[in-house]
Formats: structure tokens, C-alpha cells, sequence
């Protein structure tokens, strides 16, 4: 199922994507992990780290065909030329995958770039526009290929780059042919909120796509992305699980009017995931049930 359609079919419930990572060789016991956990759509990190991993396509199809479950596969501009990339994204598409998510990728250090290149031949807004192409059966040359693709297409919004800038390049990505959007960790309802209303006043819109809220779940020990605000940290130092913390923040969201979500399980030190606790989360979500409103 393409994630768009998830959206239509269920508006009135929670749809939850959850970040997912590939292992560091073929280790097939991670479509094991990967059954246990009852989401919408497994989305299929690319590189975590800048670290070598199994490629997001291969993966994406044996959860796919074996752990049944929709899945996202995650591709960085950074990495491939225009031809190795779309190439890609064909074989993508003929192996069944409907739904990707384009990254521009995290920069190289110069210590890494003695041994690695960065191609980026693509940014980000140039990908989704091609992938739009794809779809009408047009490549990056603009011959027509002998049948196209069939990609539902998100990409990222960070806030922690500022409203108006974030702003500015949503837009872009909307223009350019963007399906939905997938937001880094959010600890406070409110600026996703001040996002939505700065979106508005820059591009003199709505933002109409849907938004998956990141709902990062917080374990002592265990890699930030973002800033929680000090009193979560402090009542977690106290006791209170990452698990109870996460369903507050599912219910602010749900509340302000946003069922979509992109649950982030714990990342321990080293690279590892706790899907346990986002499959407990899942769980204990639907014994607390929200009622969603409809943003104004």
C-alpha cells in the first residue's frame, strides 16, 4: 500500500511509520525484528552513521515478501549519479516497492572524504521532481522509458533549521511533486504547530500533505536526535519510563489534530534499536485511545 492512500483510508485513527535499521551484513534475523513489530509501514534507514549497511531496496523487499509488512525504503542523494540512482529506483519499483523517502544524506568529514566521494549529483527538490518523472514514464535525459515507475515520494522536514527556511524548502518539495513528509524528533507539539502557521504565511498556503510527527521514544542511555526539553529528561531521571512519556506526546499530537506518525525506537550506544519498546508503545496505545481533532 502507498503511505497516501494509508492516510486516506484511515483519517480518523492513528497511521504509524517506524524507523527501521539495516544491519551491518546479511543478517536475516532482522526480519525476525521486524515481525514483531505492528506498524503501518517499516521505513528502512538509509546508512545510519555513514556506516556500511545492506541496501535499503534489497531489505525493503524481504520484509516485504517475508515478514508482511509495508515498507519505505530511504535513499540519500549524496552517494549515486543520476543514472546509478534511477537505475535504482526502477529496480525498486519492478521489485513491487511503492514508497520511498528522499534524504540529501549527512555531509562527509574530511577525515572521511580520504577515502570516501561524495557524488550529489542530485539535490533533494531535483530528485523528487525526477521520481515525478519516473512515474510518467520520463528518465533524467528525458527519453521515454518502456514503462514507468510507481513511487509514492516523501521526503524530511527539520526543524531545528529554522521555521522559515524549513518552510521555504517544504514548499519547494511540494512544487516539485513530494507525496508526504516525515519530521525529525518532536518533544513539543507547539512548534510543529508555529511550522504549520509559518508554512501558511511564507508561501501563502496550507500545507496540505500529510506530516508524520517524529515520536522519538526516550531511553536513559540512548542517542538523542533533538533537544527534549529538561523536565522530560528530569522526570525520566525520577522514574518514569520513555514509554509513558511517549504516549503524552502521542496524545498532544492526536489532540492538535495530527495522526500521523513516525515512531523512532530507542538507539542504543552502538548502533542498535530497541523495537521492543515502540512495539510496547504501539501496545499501550490502543488501550489509551485519543480523540483526534481536525486542525483549524
Amino acid at each position: 500500500m502507498k503511505v497516501t492512500d494509508r492516510c486516506i483510508q484511515n483519517n480518523g485513527g492513528f497511521n504509524f511509520i517506524c524507523d527501521f535499521s539495516p544491519p551491518r551484513g546479511p543478517d536475516f534475523t532482522t526480519i525476525e525484528r521486524a515481525k514483531g513489530l505492528d506498524v503501518d509501514f517499516i521505513c528502512v534507514a538509509y546508512n545510519p552513521g555513514k556506516a556500511v549497511r545492506v541496501d535499503t531496496v534489497a531489505l525493503s523487499y524481504l520484509i516485504k515478501q517475508q515478514a508482511h509488512r509495508d515498507v519505505i525504503f530511504n535513499i540519500a542523494c549524496r552517494d549515486m549519479n543520476k543514472l546509478a540512482i534511477q537505475s535504482h529506483l526502477l529496480g525498486a519499483s519492478m521489485l513491487g516497492l511503492e514508497n520511498i523517502v528522499v534524504v540529501m544524506g549527512d555531509a562527509f568529514t574530511a577525515e572521511q572524504l580520504e577515502k570516501v566521494k561524495d557524488v550529489s549529483d542530485y539535490k533533494t527538490t531535483d530528485l523528487i521532481a525526477d521520481i515525478k518523472n519516473l512515474n510518467h514514464g520520463i528518465d533524467y535525459k528525458g527519453s521515454q522509458l518502456r514503462q514507468p515507475a510507481n513511487l509514492c515520494i516523501g521526503s524530511t522536514i527539520d526543524l531545528a533549521h529554522g521555521m522559515e527556511r524549513e518552510a521555504l524548502l517544504a514548499y519547494k518539495k511540494v512544487t516539485a511533486g513530494v507525496d508526504f513528509f516525515l519530521t525529525q524528533s518532536l518533544f513539543e507539539i507547539k512548534n510543529l504547530v508555529s511550522f504549520m502557521e509559518t508554512y501558511r504565511q511564507v508561501n501563502g498556503e496550507r500545507l496540505e500533505k500529510p506530516v508524520f510527527c517524529g515520536l522519538q521514544i526516550l531511553e536513559k542511555d540512548t542517542v538523542l536526535f533533538g533537544n527534549p526539553p529538561q523536565w522530560m529528561l528530569d522526570s525520566m531521571e525520577k522514574g518514569r519510563s520513555g514509554i509513558d512519556i511517549g504516549l503524552d506526546l502521542l496524545q498532544s499530537f492526536g489532540e492538535a489534530g495530527f495522526n500521523n506518525i513516525y515512531l523512532v525506537p530507542p538507539i542504543l550506544k552502538g548502533g542498535a534499536r530497541n523495537y521492543e519498546s515502540a512495539q510496547k508503545l504501539l501496545l499501550a496505545s490502543r488501550s489509551r485511545p485519543v480523540k483526534i481533532k481536525r486542525p483549524v
